[in-house]
């Protein structure tokens, strides 16, 4: 049976408020105590609904394999699908896999690749991404939903306006993506919306060897540090 919603008075937001302030600083204090240990990380994003041996999910975990071999740890949001090969990947690695979970009423649950002092818990998307954009060092964005839309455009909304250190935001599978970049490109660019060198915050890749190569390319010379 569906639960009826409850109509909260401006006292009660009042009250409530309140409260939520404590446990939004709380978080805040658990995800930088325990990030800011991690050391250099990447984060894969994407589809929850991946399902093991689909092309994505086989992919995304050589990715990660991969990354993890060149030097890097891994974050993931920490449930199914490609967050699961992410970590997966990591871990064949022997190496940092870490899972920024969110309590959600459907799809989100823990995988089992997660180191097990590297599984932090969230109740606000909001301060899941501040950790997100912290401590990465670069995104690898596979093919998702809405929540990895969400992540990509808030990486380059924060890029483009100086808001943090710009880094790698490597888009994987330019069959999947190649519609979006087209409208992008097309429309927000061809009414002058974003400037041409917006586009160059964005990269494509098929292949775990060229997201490796691209992060390779771009911390050359470069220090790894938090993002701001």
């Amino acid at each position: 049976m569906r639960k009826e919603q409850h109509h909260k008075g401006w006292n009660e937001i009042k009250t409530n408020d309140s409260w939520a302030i404590f446990k939004i600083m709380g978080e805040f204090v658990m995800g930088f105590e325990k990030m800011g240990t991690i050391g250099p990380c990447v984060s894969i994003f994407g589809s929850a609904r991946t399902k093991e041996g689909e092309r994505y999910y086989e992919l995304a975990v050589s990715i990660a394999k991969s990354i993890a071999e060149a030097g890097y740890g891994v974050i993931t949001g920490g449930g199914p699908g490609i967050m699961e090969a992410g970590n997966k990947g990591a871990h064949l690695a022997d190496s940092t896999s870490v899972g920024l979970n969110i309590d959600l009423p459907f799809e989100q649950h823990d995988n089992p690749y997660i180191d097990s002092d590297k599984s932090l818990d969230f109740d606000y998307f909001f301060v899941r991404k501040v950790m997100f954009v912290k401590y990465s060092q670069g995104f690898v964005v596979m093919p998702g939903g809405f929540g990895t839309l969400d992540e990509l455009f808030e990486a380059i909304t924060l890029i483009q306006t100086n808001k943090i250190e710009k880094f790698p935001i490597i888009l994987v599978g330019s069959e999947f993506w190649s519609g979006l970049i087209d409208w992008i490109k097309n429309t927000m660019l061809g009414v002058k919306n974003i400037s041409p060198n917006d586009l160059d915050l964005i990269k494509i890749a098929d292949t775990e060897d060229e997201v490796v190569d691209i992060i390779d390319a771009f911390y050359k010379g470069r220090n790894l540090s938090p993002n701001f």
